[in-house]
């Protein structure tokens, strides 16, 4: 019996379709050696070794392989096809102290592609593997000795840390907010002529007396009634010019781990994190190719495959062979993510994948058609001295688009001629204001990672999550926020480990990390150059640097002391006035807006006393959100969750009681007080009547009686 060794079920399930008895496909589920938790796991006296240990859960996975081990008459290691699968490889080898074996790869799990490796086994490539530990030793040194001054210089949590590309990451998104909270807005003016000749269309005001009114707009509102005045009256308008051009518009290459990110994010509103889920698993299920890659290139037979669908289904004026031109740094995978099958429109499976399967099929196909063909119309209107300009866009032709559709605003414009006079219907005018850089999205901060070398196709969803999870940035409405803490942070890793957050020496670091790859740089002497000035550079920070938490300074007096001004500092809960004397005056207060929150969560959830003193019980901020706590402390420390019964019986266990809750940043929703035994929630107010048509419970929304069963269509 033949031993394959993979990292996931679902990937052992597949391979097992493929291959027949002689084989057997075992999952390692996931890595089994890995840097300790707790502790850095790098010898820093000792040429940077690592220190890899077992974690617990693998235990019992190490114990059976090496049982299967002694009845294998030849062990083979399958793990993915880049560094990170490398080095599980390698794990594997050292771990099981595997001597006699053969490791294979594929980008697709198809019959014909496992075969194929399985005919050319080759051993583990102890550069890739070289690279894959210098960046975990490099990310591990970064975290584990810059994470500890952010606890002593900001506030001390846990939950603050550094990262090599997360902290370049973070800095984009701070210096953007910092650049709109800075941005004073300009009030501008455009004016737009509904005219006339037999048909209406619009035109706008592009130049006057022959010069570009400069963008925005109209700035100066004397010039703008001026204007205004002068179009309103007896001036003539006619056709000056009319041109018409016919623009080609070619597809997208197929999609690279970036671009699926990029494209899941604005077309399905997933999260890269959760797209890279998907994707896994699609790819694991043999239905797509491996899908950490920055590679455009496809084979020639899914390139033949392609042109036979697209001929079948739409003809040969939509076919064109393709090829593009991928980036000099291309990750392992030598191709871009496509189908394994193209023929294969739909597939089994959560909605969710079959959404990101679609979208890939799409962008392949569209990447071996042909171009779409813009008509563009340009007409310009003479005032007098003043320049007006109508323009009309219309598809010709498809092409690509009939595969992957693209938003593209067509406006056609009536049959005009040179020298029409036409007639004023009405002057629009329309006032605005200048709006500040747009924050990023995930997609538009990937493509600004993608665009300066910064990390790997493999890292920019763990990064992104990153930040978010640490609070630094949060998502509201697709658009990434930058924290209060998130700026603080950022500002000191700018101010005082510059190298960390440049980009151009984060972009450098993966260049050496690719020489490693290559074989071309010892992976230890790279890190040894880096982590020496780096930390010498921490010990003299944790030596002279002050306390990194003032947000603002205000002009109020400290009303305790009466000497100092009240500074506004960031703290585990929050933002905090606090005297700038401390440590000899320890005065605080709560910002305005804290209080205000915490006067809204009192009507809502009470007033309350304390069932073990029967005090009152104060509503306090902790680190987890807000929760009631005895004003009796410290002689009695009873603390109670902020939730209040409705009476209402839960639909879903039918046991528990819903109540009303509050998230951690104060959003209120109502869920089963059997969590999390039941994880039941709703973010609309029950109204304790049950639906006469289903008995699930009667919700609030939007003014109206529903039913929160929504298959169910009851409406009051």
């Amino acid at each position: 019996m033949k031993l394959i060794l993979v990292e996931s079920p679902t990937k052992s399930k597949t391979l097992t379709r493929f291959l027949g008895k002689d084989y057997k496909v075992l999952s390692t589920k996931g890595h089994i050696r890995d840097l300790p938790q707790k502790k850095l796991g790098v010898d820093t006296d000792n040429n940077f070794k690592p220190k890899y240990v077992t974690p617990k859960r693998q235990k019992k996975t190490i114990k059976k392989l090496k049982e299967e081990l002694s009845d294998a008459e030849k062990v083979i290691l399958s793990t993915d096809p880049d560094r990170e699968g490398e080095a599980i490889s390698w794990h594997l080898k050292e771990a099981l102290s595997i001597e006699d074996y053969e490791r294979v790869s594929f980008h697709e799990i198809t019959k014909e592609a496992i075969l194929n490796a399985l005919d050319n086994p080759r051993k583990i490539d102890q550069n890739l593997v070289n690279a894959q530990q210098a960046r975990r030793v490099l990310d591990r040194l970064v975290g584990y000795k810059l994470s500890p001054l952010l606890w002593k210089k900001i506030y001390r949590d846990f939950s603050l840390s550094a990262g090599r590309v997360q902290s370049v990451a973070l800095r984009l998104v701070a210096e953007r907010e910092k650049e709109i909270r800075a941005f004073d807005p300009v009030t501008y003016w455009l004016i737009y002529a509904h005219l006339k000749k037999e048909d209406p269309f619009r035109a706008r005001l592009i130049k006057i007396d022959g010069e570009k009114i400069s963008k925005p707009g109209i700035t100066e509102k004397e010039i703008f009634e001026n204007i205004k005045k002068d179009l309103e009256n007896d001036v003539a308008y006619k056709i000056d010019d009319i041109r018409k051009s016919e623009k080609k518009r070619s597809p997208y290459p197929p999609y690279t781990t970036s671009s699926l990110q990029q494209g899941a994010s604005i077309r399905l509103n997933y999260s890269s994190k959760y797209t890279m889920r998907l994707a896994q698993t699609l790819y694991e299920k043999g239905l797509i190719t491996y899908h950490r890659t920055d590679s455009f290139n496809l084979s020639k037979s899914s390139k033949a495959t392609a042109k036979k669908i697209i001929t079948d289904k739409w003809g040969d004026k939509y076919y064109k062979s393709r090829n593009f031109k991928s980036k000099g740094r291309t990750q392992e995978a030598h191709e871009a993510i496509r189908p394994t099958n193209p023929q294969k429109e739909s597939i089994k499976g959560k909605k969710q994948e079959k959404k990101i399967y679609d979208l890939i099929r799409r962008r392949f196909l569209a990447s071996q058609m042909s171009s779409a063909v813009i008509e563009r119309k340009k007409v310009d209107v003479k005032a007098g001295k003043y320049l007006l300009r109508a323009s009309g866009q219309k598809i010709v032709f498809d092409g690509f688009m009939k595969a992957y559709p693209i938003k593209m605003k067509e406006q056609s414009l009536p049959e005009l001629s040179t020298g029409d006079s036409l007639d004023l219907e009405k002057l629009e005018t329309q006032e605005k204001e200048t709006s500040p850089p747009a924050r990023y999205s995930e997609a538009s901060l990937i493509k600004e990672l993608e665009k300066n070398d910064i990390g790997r196709p493999s890292t920019y969803a763990p990064t992104l999550a990153t930040i978010q999870s640490r609070n630094y940035v949060e998502k509201i409405k697709k658009k990434l926020h930058a924290t209060d803490i998130g700026i603080v942070v950022s500002n000191l890793l700018i101010n005082h480990f510059p190298d960390i957050v440049d980009m151009d020496f984060t972009a450098k670091m993966e260049k050496k990390l690719d020489k490693v790859a290559e074989g071309k740089e010892d992976w230890q002497k790279m890190i040894k150059d880096f982590y020496e000035p780096f930390i010498e550079k921490v010990k003299e920070k944790e030596e002279s640097l002050d306390k990194q938490n003032v947000l603002k300074e205000t002009d109020e007096d400290c009303p305790d002391c009466k000497k100092g001004k009240l500074v506004i500092k960031l703290g585990r809960n929050g933002k905090f006035k606090a005297c700038s004397n401390f440590p000899d005056c320890e005065y605080t207060e709560p910002m305005e807006e804290e209080k205000e929150e915490v006067k809204k969560m009192k009507k809502e959830f009470g007033p309350k006393t304390c069932s073990e003193c029967g005090s009152d019980m104060n509503l306090k901020q902790g680190r987890y959100g807000m929760f009631w706590g005895c004003s009796n402390y410290p002689d009695c420390k009873n603390t109670e969750r902020l939730e209040k019964e409705t009476g209402i019986k839960c639909p879903k266990c039918d046991e528990g009681i819903i109540v009303k809750k509050a998230t951690r940043k104060g959003k209120i929703f109502w869920g089963c007080n059997n969590y999390p035994k039941c994880k039941f929630g709703t973010n609309y107010k029950p109204t304790g009547e049950r639906c006469p048509e289903c008995d699930s419970i009667v919700i609030e929304k939007k003014g109206e009686k529903v039913c929160l069963d929504k298959k169910c269509e009851y409406k009051k």
